[in-house]
């Protein structure tokens, strides 16, 4: 499951996990939750959430966008990087 927000991120941790009684599990649930209800930035939620799945080994890294590979692809037809 892709996860790429904080609603993302409160469905998977309702999925099955290793363990839901790791310290990085409950703190991520914690901060999800504090983080919908907006108490908590979304960004430290966030991190929490991805130490979790790490440490379980459900962190799967992403390859690049789509729009990351469009914009690879256009940059190398012509063999140039364009100019910032």
């Amino acid at each position: 499951m892709a996860v790429s927000s904080i609603a993302d991120a409160r469905a998977a941790l309702g999925r099955t996990w290793q363990s839901k009684d790791s310290p990085a599990y409950l703190k991520a649930t914690r901060l999800v939750e504090d983080a919908t209800n907006g108490i908590c930035r979304p960004a430290i939620a966030f991190a929490a959430f991805k130490k979790a799945a790490a440490e379980q080994g459900l962190l799967e890294h992403a390859g690049p966008s789509a729009a990351l590979s469009m914009f690879d692809q256009l940059s190398s037809r012509d063999g140039k990087r364009p100019s910032n």
